[in-house]
């Protein structure tokens, strides 16, 4: 991942906010951005500072407001009040072309008249610049995504991943500040996406620019981001980074959007000094780490991740829980099995196949355990 300096920060609800007007670390600070269609609002006061040189992935499901954010980042879209800074300047009386960014789209948005070279050199012929610069641009771009002597080549001879590198080649062949990049994977299928992944880390580290990635897509934000924000109903609910996102979640809405949990809710029963302690769920005593500010008899919302769960035999003691082993399901790189637990009802466990785990069959009496520290305790 590409290193960023490190900023003091300044607390501010749902983001990790820093004072942008002055730091010239931020590449984009946006301030109470709202957008609203009547009474609806597709972005709501979302604050947010994105830092020079970061990959920062804009993540949440449709029509949470991430591609708004992203539009109006762009000049594309006008918001109903707030500030955008890029580069410290105040931008939002800019068009699109006044500002140093360029966005890629999902489906390219490739001129088909125009032969490859064509597409990538339509920004810099707006800026008439000479023909000789022009060409040599243009062959640069070609080689920095891998596409060198596809110039001539016309836009229905690419594949689906070539012409998004060729959408990305026009874009950094004007040297724009911010990247901007709304799901420009999310036509792709699954192999060409993977590979197209690589491809973008591979470019974010060569040029060392800041780009702006909007997907819904968890696992590609983790493995591509320096940081992510997660937003739901035009807000903006987290700021960290991948491991902070998916290890520490601020609330409800990210610990349940973030890869897959077992959820439950019950009441704190008894909290050590060391934060070791057990929660009472549908009368069985669930062990867990609880943080301090959740003190005896306090109601609480608890989520466990699959791969935190390990399914062991029934003669296992310690913090474990017994339970009868209800099916199990062969993923390839992970066995996922599902125990049911009596009143508390099932528990999902999704662990790597390493080939040497112990066999279980339906029916059998196993035991299920996890480390005092796995799982998330958030208020009810």
């Amino acid at each position: 991942m590409t290193m960023v300096p490190t900023m003091p920060l300044v607390a501010a609800s749902g983001s990790e906010a820093v004072d942008l007007h002055s730091d010239p670390a931020v590449a984009v600070s946006l301030r109470n951005i709202s957008k609203s269609f009547g009474e609806t609002y597709a972005l709501n006061a979302a604050t947010l500072d994105i830092r020079k040189g970061e990959f920062f992935s804009l993540l949440g499901p449709s029509g949470c407001g991430k591609t708004t954010l992203l539009r109006i980042i762009g000049g594309f879209e006008h918001p109903t009040s707030g500030e955008l800074l890029i580069g410290g300047r105040q931008v939002l009386g800019d068009h699109p072309y006044q500002r140093r960014t360029n966005m890629v789209f999902q489906h390219g948005a490739l001129f088909p008249h125009l032969n490859v070279a064509q597409n990538i050199a339509f920004g810099l012929e707006m800026k008439r610049l000479p023909r000789a610069t022009i060409a040599k641009k243009v062959d640069e771009a070609l080689a920095l995504v891998r596409l060198s002597g596809f110039g001539e080549r016309g836009i229905d001879q690419l594949s689906g991943g070539q012409r998004q590198r060729i959408a990305m080649a026009r874009a950094l062949v004007n040297d724009p500040e911010v990247l901007l990049l709304d799901e420009p994977l999310g036509a792709l299928d699954l192999q060409l996406r993977l590979q197209m992944q690589d491809e973008l880390r591979r470019l974010h580290r060569e040029i060392g620019g800041t780009f702006i990635f909007v997907t819904h897509d968890q696992s590609e934000a983790i493995t591509m981001s320096d940081r992510i924000a997660v937003m739901d109903g035009g807000k903006i609910l987290q700021v960290g980074t991948p491991r902070a996102v998916y290890e520490r979640p601020d609330n409800r809405f990210v610990a349940e959007f973030m890869g897959h949990s077992n959820f439950y809710t019950g009441t704190v029963t008894h909290r050590e000094d060391d934060g070791t302690g057990t929660i009472a769920v549908q009368g069985q005593s669930f062990p867990a780490r609880i943080p301090e500010t959740f003190a005896a008899g306090t109601e609480v919302f608890i989520a466990l991740r699959y791969e935190k769960v390990e399914v062991v035999a029934d003669t296992e003691q310690g913090n474990s829980i017994e339970g009868i082993l209800e099916e199990e399901n062969y993923r390839g790189p992970t066995l996922q099995r599902r125990v049911n637990l009596g009143t508390m009802g099932s528990i999902l466990s999704d662990t790597a196949n390493t080939g040497r785990q112990m066999a279980f069959t339906a029916g059998q009496r196993v035991r299920v355990r996890w480390t005092l520290d796995s799982p998330t305790i958030l208020p009810a």
